[in-house]
């Protein structure tokens, strides 16, 4: 039954987006000739793609991202990840979107998700016709891990303590937790000369960053005592680049951090 909904809602929307009486009855016959959802998004993405182009740019980012991260991303995530220009040297809240531009760029293809506010696909069986068709996206993994990068290496994100909690920074940086968490599972899937370079600057000061502290407490979250470790204390110290690298299994990273100083490649970090 939910199938039947979301193909008339979809189709209901493709023939109310033609202008003229003609249009629309053009539309409705084409409509009728395909039963199915796939038909259905199809349709939906050619109208998205037809948009203005900022508009057409926005709304196949959003999907890009919605479908290819790593977990359902909240709504400030998703604006922030999308409001990140490339080669920007900061972060502009001017540029931050509002999440109902985002769903109205969408054409109904993405939703948020209302007990969690997080946003998600209007169906599983659009993430199987995404996934179905690669040329959709270039190098999805590449761009996210790109935006992921050059958000953790803005001069504000930089400056944040590596001992503060998440409610102290969610509100303003609420992409650094799933950037910190995720930038390496993006990397190693597409490898893109620029985000290598993005990957060696945070690493290269990888200790300070509140992004390694995150990363150990996304993986290893052992309770009380090692709230005590990071929040009463300085964090784990010690946690290098090189460290970062290989527990992230980024070899080309780890190679090149090796030819940029000396290493001690036996040494530990506070936890040992």
């Amino acid at each position: 039954m939910a199938f039947r909904f979301l193909l008339v809602s979809l189709n209901i929307e493709a023939i109310l987006g033609e202008v003229t009486i003609s249009g629309r009855r053009q539309k409705l016959e084409e409509m009728t000739k395909g039963q199915h959802l796939r038909d259905a998004y199809a349709v939906t993405l050619d109208r998205m793609k037809a948009q203005k182009e900022g508009r057409s740019a926005l709304g196949m980012k959003a999907l890009m991202w919605v479908s290819n991260a790593e977990r359902p991303l909240d709504t400030s995530e998703l604006c922030h990840a999308l409001g990140v220009k490339k080669g920007s040297a900061d972060l502009d809240y001017e540029s931050v979107l509002e999440i109902r531009t985002i769903l109205r760029c969408c054409l109904g293809l993405i939703t948020i998700e209302a007990s969690s506010s997080t946003v998600r696909l209007v169906h599983l069986t659009l993430q199987e016709y995404l996934s179905n068709s690669p040329s959709l996206f270039q190098s999805p993994h590449s761009l996210i891990a790109e935006v992921c990068l050059t958000y953790l290496n803005f001069p504000r994100i930089q400056e944040l303590s590596p001992t503060l909690c998440s409610a102290q920074f969610k509100a303003r940086v609420p992409l650094v937790e799933y950037a910190s968490y995720y930038w390496g599972n993006h990397m190693r899937k597409e490898k893109a000369e620029c985000v290598s370079q993005l990957a060696l600057k945070l690493l290269s000061r990888f200790e300070e960053h509140i992004s390694s502290q995150l990363l150990l407490l996304h993986y290893h979250d052992d309770g009380p005592w090692w709230d005590w470790c990071f929040y009463e204390r300085d964090g784990p110290n010690g946690f290098t680049g090189l460290h970062g690298a290989a527990f992230l299994g980024i070899a080309d990273a780890v190679a090149a951090l090796l030819g940029t100083k000396e290493w001690d490649i036996n040494a530990v970090d506070t936890l040992g």
